[in-house]
């Protein structure tokens, strides 16, 4: 994986909790359980006015849910059109680096959308 210390990633459409793509292992093995759990999250964060910044035009970029063993990231991809993607990284706690796994997704989502 592109993500050093990264245990697997999905790309989820957070409307529908489908997972449209993924690699590598997924909480409990079940990547249709992480995907729909990732959908959860942000559709309650994003509907939550507790979420949302005081700033105009301030919109939500990433979520980390953090573990005694690992961080489980979640950087919403932006486009023209829908905005429905998110993208899923379960990163091992030892083995990754936290600001380089974001750095990285960050890339990985521009380079989604300028594909």
């Amino acid at each position: 994986m592109a993500i050093p210390g990264a245990v697997g990633a999905s790309i989820v459409d957070y409307t529908t909790g489908f997972p449209v793509a993924s690699t590598g292992a997924a909480p409990n093995s079940d990547h249709e359980a992480a995907a729909a759990g990732t959908a959860d999250v942000i559709q309650a964060a994003n509907s939550r006015s507790l979420f949302v910044s005081a700033m105009p035009h301030d919109l939500l970029e990433d979520l980390i849910i953090t573990t005694a063993a690992g961080y489980h990231l979640l950087r919403l991809v932006r486009t023209d059109f829908d905005s429905r993607l998110v993208l899923y990284v379960w990163l091992d706690r030892v083995r990754g680096n936290l600001a380089v796994a974001r750095r990285r997704m960050q890339a990985l989502a521009d380079d989604l959308v300028a594909s």
